[in-house]
């Protein structure tokens, strides 16, 4: 073991609710993946500073309509939500709810890699999470309300004559009142982590309740109203982790604008009553467990040559789909690295096109460029690079009037068009720094790349409920059918 340094926030990409366990030698992290799939992603670090990517729990969820973009339905903002997971008696467990179906799912597996079995239990959990406690195991969710649930022994249900106990009620919940429940049972006491807002501005502040048994009453409070110096609005939700050298480290998140809510450490010191957290700080120490180990990038380049068939529906794991894809309209070229996707029907905006595939911008700069061949387009279908979020923006080639154009659209409000043929390549340059939340994009010429379009303010809101995404989308206005190719994806970073 080594000791190695790194800077907070931990990872500058959206990454929100994290919850973190440390199991078999290593430290596991899982996240909301909401409306993305495959989904449940769990990363990896061997020294809580650095992480990759290590499996997706599931590719599809239920398969509803909502979730697969039929009609006019879809899931934008809500699917999977703030995981939990578990190791124990060495099986990890994930559990979770969906908003949009009000379920609650539990997988669990001896691999981290899977395959995960999967099972629905009773009832819809919000912001649950898992505590096993000897032979009993419990669920402890709720908003501003929290509740303590224990279940049967096979995990499908509430234990039978066993009610839902309030543990802990939010006062003054004005602006968010407690949620994203964190359980452990440490050192025969039971902690409890929870985030909420102070009640007269939006600031995230955690708290942490405990008790001697679970059928005492919980008792605490706030544990930590601060920031990093960048941004004002606070740090929490998440729970806390023990590492292999018994120190204790909370790992919480933040909001940083339209780049999404990102991840921070905070260094913890164990006492009787409980735990104080450090004043987060930009730089974090850790010892890790394998010194100078490279990372694999949580997002990259790509020539699309390769088959990753265990990872993203036969695409890399840096990759994920807006919604459930519909394979039938994707083919492969590995030999000249195209992705054909076809449009199955006509919609309105591109946001509804099915096979929209999209990974994680990162701050506090990045960029994209990909090639697009519109030979195959239908009349009226646009094909390109997205800025994908509830507020979002890209820039396309277009078919209209049987020409080709370079268009810059903000939502569907067209800002340039530009004559052009029928194949080009796109930019993006996204600056997440200091809160400008601005993305430029740009068309190759023989010339260079030329601007495309006015800079576009990208903005995280509710709608989505997530992060910029950079997206490669082709949807059809008039007639379902058209099709694009997509090949040489280049990402940077600055």
């Amino acid at each position: 073991m080594e000791l190695v340094s790194g800077s907070n926030p931990i990872i500058m990409a959206d990454v929100p609710d994290p919850d973190v366990i440390f199991a078999n030698g290593a430290y596991y992290m899982i996240n909301t993946t909401m409306h993305f799939m495959p989904g449940g992603e769990i990363l990896r670090s061997y020294d809580l500073i650095n992480w990759e990517h290590a499996s997706y729990v599931f590719e599809r969820i239920d398969s509803t309509p909502a979730q697969r973009l039929e009609g006019d339905l879809n899931i934008y903002g809500k699917g999977m939500w703030a995981g939990s997971i578990r190791f124990h008696k060495n099986t990890f467990y994930v559990a979770f709810s969906c908003n949009d179906t009000k379920k609650t799912y539990l997988y669990r597996s001896e691999d981290i890699n899977g395959p995960w079995k999967r099972n629905l239990i009773e009832g819809f959990y919000y912001d649950m999470s898992l505590l096993f406690d000897e032979d009993r195991v419990y669920v402890v969710h709720g908003n501003t309300d929290i509740y303590l649930t224990e279940l049967n022994e096979e995990l499908t249900a509430p234990k039978e004559g066993k009610e839902a106990r309030l543990i802990v009620k939010d006062k003054n919940p004005k602006i968010l009142g407690y949620e994203g429940s964190h359980i452990y049972r440490i050192g025969g006491r039971y902690y409890l982590f929870l985030i909420h807002s102070l009640p007269d501005m939006w600031k995230r502040v955690e708290a942490m309740y405990s008790a001697d048994s679970l059928e005492d009453d919980f008792v605490g409070g706030d544990i930590l109203c601060a920031s990093l110096e960048d941004r004002p609005d606070g740090i929490a939700q998440g729970g806390i982790v023990q590492g292999p050298d018994q120190k204790y480290h909370l790992v919480l998140f933040r909001d940083n604008g339209a780049l999404g809510r990102i991840p921070i450490v905070v260094p913890v010191t164990k006492t009787e009553d409980g735990f104080i957290p450090e004043e987060p700080s930009v730089l974090i120490e850790n010892i890790s467990l394998r010194p100078g180990y490279e990372y694999k990038p949580l997002a990259g380049s790509d020539d699309f040559k390769e088959d990753s068939d265990k990872e993203s529906f036969g695409f890399k794991s840096i990759w994920q789909f807006n919604h459930e894809p519909e394979l039938s309209l994707i083919r492969r070229d590995f030999e000249e690295g195209k992705v054909f996707v076809k449009t199955g029907k006509v919609v309105s905006k591109a946001t509804a096109a099915v096979n929209t595939l999209t990974q994680r911008t990162m701050g506090p700069e990045c960029s994209a460029e990909v090639s697009v061949d519109a030979s195959a387009l239908n009349e009226g279908d646009t094909a390109g690079l997205m800025l994908l979020q509830g507020k979002y923006s890209y820039a396309g080639i277009r078919l209209k009037g049987g020409k080709y154009y370079a268009v810059m659209n903000e939502g569907e409000e067209t800002t340039e068009e530009i004559e052009v043929g029928s194949s080009i390549r796109l930019r993006a340059d996204c600056s997440f720094k200091d809160g400008i939340d601005e993305v430029r994009f740009s068309v190759l010429t023989s010339g260079g790349y030329v601007p495309l379009g006015r800079p576009f303010h990208m903005e995280f809101t509710l709608e989505h409920f997530t992060g910029a995404r950079f997206a490669l989308f082709i949807y059809s206005k008039e007639q379902a059918g058209g099709e694009a190719g997509f090949s040489d994806f280049v990402y940077g970073r600055s």
